[in-house]
């Protein structure tokens, strides 16, 4: 049986400002916004060609505005979607790549500044974070490993 994310739930202190970010600012689809009643709203986001969409609102995680990290959107030419997101006026960190060439640590301490030096698929990263701090990366994928 397939089982495919759908969603991931973003904690936010401000629902209306992270609906401004995600929308009106990154330019991510509005799929819904539904205020069900007073404390419990859900708002669905997706961005450009993802088949994962995120919520966030009202009354839907404990977890505190700002504690998600490591969110990946994948991207086929890291320096364009670095240049799209600055100019949207998001500040992103990067391009890097891990000391070790495998994924990213957590953290900052491993970063070497720059492109991955062959430009390998999955070799490249930046950051961003939401008005929150919830941190996403950006991971460059030029070609799939075998069987993704």
């Amino acid at each position: 049986m397939d089982m495919k994310l759908e969603v991931v739930i973003l904690p936010v202190s401000d629902v209306d400002r992270a609906k401004g970010f995600y929308v009106e600012q990154l330019g991510w689809r509005l799929d819904a916004d539904f205020p069900i009643d007073d404390g419990y709203r859900i708002v669905q986001v997706t961005p450009s060609g993802s088949e994962c969409s995120v919520i966030f609102g009202e009354g839907l995680t404990r977890q505190q505005a700002g504690t998600l990290h490591g969110l990946q959107l994948t991207v086929t030419d890291i320096l364009k979607a670095q240049e799209e997101l600055a100019s949207c006026g998001v500040e992103v960190t990067g391009p890097f790549r891990d000391e070790t060439g495998a994924f990213h640590h957590a953290g900052d301490t491993h970063r070497v500044p720059g492109v991955h030096p062959e430009r390998a698929s999955y070799g490249t990263f930046a950051a961003f974070k939401d008005p929150d701090g919830n941190e996403w990366f950006l991971q460059e994928v030029t070609e799939r490993a075998p069987g993704r």
